[in-house]
């Protein structure tokens, strides 16, 4: 049965004595009304203590750790203050929201806890009537406090978000990925609507900012002499030979005349696709920034746009790095995938990926391999930009190197370093080794003193036939040397021939007959030996 309640509002705390409640009764529609008229409800509690938080500071570390469940000082030294142990004689019971708050209080304080459906109603029905249970408290003073609270609360769970940078990567790209849409579809609606008026224009200058630009600066193309020739070689690039051309070929186009009031709709609309193509620079300065910021290992191995729409399509930087090599494989590719588990076809290599570099100088018989041994790298670099203190970008450059020796083994052959190499050669230049203490907390050290880093590797089942076939061989060897003697010299292996039965049959006679007459020989040079003794004796 519940006897106290404990109120957690924006204000403070307060603990209540619920009294005249029935279990039985507690589900009945007299019950429920009870709870809601503030006569009735004001007979069943009574306030026993409140408890203000004295600043705002205070009030959002008490939000903070009742949101987490944790019983911190100002709360415990209330409920010690207030509520008796509870003996034989009076039983305490306490109402609270939280069921996480509730044990962490009976471990505390040993004072019995109810989340029940009747506790719930009885902290229900004193949220409602707060405002006029707490004494001391105007109508308005709650609410405002809830407000301000509430506002600061959010804020810190923004602030303490670990993925708060990743959030502006995320929204970078994908304004990115829209401005180069609306800026090819801007540029292509210029092009036709110019062209009516220049059409020759677009065969000189293919670029479509660069076009925009000139279209912008000529305007209409009959007011164009060579007193303009200068600015307008400035504008493709200071080349005085397409200058010329375009003069010549406005002197001698065939488009048609446009009013004043058509110019100048296409040079605002001009003027609009070059400031939407500038601002696309600044946004690809501002995330090329942001991911040497977040991710330096992971740009240095990929580069900007290709790390941030792993990163994007992954949701976070930490769910990239929870992630295994064989899913960052076909991460992009999740429809064709299914569509292969479905038809029971081929499962696509690469996804996001494939926009990559590397995959493109790969051959087409490498393309796969290239791709998992690149979503590999991009794994490691994840976890290492996720989960390190300080993130560098040299790591992501060693990885970078591998993944270049790899191409190169697949072309020439020649056999690339071991990933634990690349990474003993990036912590000596960042003098981690040094410190022994950080060696103690990151990474193991054997006797030598160098870092005891793993370097097991994917062996192929060929490489593993030939280390078995080694290793019997090996085990053959030290039983022949078992057999040999100490003093005699070790002959070196010879190969097994194959034997048929009746080869094998003649050769046990053969070796018979070699016991037999060594017995046989054995035998004679004892008797010799004994005869000797024996003329010798006589003599």
């Amino acid at each position: 049965m519940v006897t106290h309640a404990l109120l957690e509002s924006a204000s403070g705390y307060a603990i209540f004595e619920v009294k005249h409640m029935d279990d039985i009764g507690a589900k009945t529609e007299a019950a429920q009304n009870s709870i809601v008229d503030l006569a009735k409800f004001s007979k069943i509690v009574n306030l026993l203590s409140f408890s203000p938080f004295k600043s705002a500071a205070q009030a959002l570390e008490n939000a903070n750790d009742i949101s987490e469940g944790v019983l911190n000082d100002h709360l415990k030294s209330l409920l010690e203050l207030v509520l008796s142990k509870p003996s034989k004689k009076s039983k305490v019971a306490l109402a609270v929201s939280d069921s996480t708050l509730g044990g962490n209080i009976k471990l505390a304080l040993n004072i019995p806890c109810d989340i029940s459906e009747k506790a719930q109603d009885v902290l229900r029905g004193l949220r409602l009537h707060a405002t006029k249970l707490l004494t001391g408290l105007q109508s308005d003073d709650l609410t405002k406090a809830q407000l301000g609270l509430g506002h600061s609360y959010s804020r810190s769970k923004l602030k303490f978000n670990v993925n708060r940078i990743d959030n502006m990567i995320i929204q970078a790209i994908a304004l990115l990925d829209q401005l180069d849409k609306d800026v090819n579809l801007f540029s292509m609606r210029a092009r036709e609507w110019y062209g009516y008026h220049f059409p020759e224009l677009v065969r000189l200058v293919p670029d479509n900012y660069m076009y925009t630009r000139v279209a912008k600066f000529i305007g209409d193309k009959d007011k164009l002499d060579e007193s303009k020739l200068d600015d307008l070689a400035a504008l493709v690039d200071n080349d005085a030979t397409v200058a010329q051309n375009i003069l010549d070929a406005a002197r001698g186009s065939m488009g048609s005349g446009l009013s004043e009031i058509d110019m100048l709709n296409i040079s605002m609309f001009a003027e609009r696709v070059c400031s939407l193509a500038e601002y696309r620079k600044e946004l690809v300065d501002y995330l090329a920034e942001k991911m040497k910021a977040c991710a330096p290992s992971l740009t240095a191995l990929l580069g900007e746009r290709i790390g941030a729409r792993l990163i994007s399509h992954a949701g976070s930087l930490t769910n990239l790095s929870k992630y295994p090599a064989s899913t960052v494989q076909i991460l992009g590719a999740e429809k064709a995938l299914f569509r292969a588990l479905k038809t029971k076809g081929n499962t696509p290599k690469y996804g996001l990926l494939y926009h990559s570099t590397f995959i493109g100088r790969a051959g087409p018989k490498h393309k796969g391999r290239i791709s998992r041994f690149l979503a590999n790298k991009c794994s490691i670099a994840s976890r290492i930009d996720c989960y390190s203190d300080n993130p560098n970008s040299k790591f992501g450059e060693a990885l970078r190197a591998q993944v270049e020796e790899r191409l190169t083994f697949f072309e020439t052959g020649a056999a690339p370093s071991k990933n634990a190499d690349a990474m003993r050669k990036v912590l000596e230049s960042l003098d981690l080794d040094d410190d022994e203490d950080d060696d103690d907390e990151r990474m193991a050290v054997d006797k030598n003193g160098e870092p005891a880093l793993t370097s097991l590797e994917v062996e192929s089942p060929k490489k593993k036939s030939k280390k078995s076939k080694k290793e019997k061989e090996g085990k053959k060897r030290k039983v022949d040397e078992m057999d040999v003697d100490s003093d005699e010299e070790e002959e070196p292996a010879e190969k097994k021939v194959k034997l048929s039965k009746e080869e094998k049959k003649a050769l046990k006679k053969a070796a018979k007959k070699l016991a037999k007459e060594a017995e046989g020989g054995e035998k004679k040079e004892k008797k010799e030996k004994k005869e000797k003794k024996e003329k010798k004796s006589k003599a």
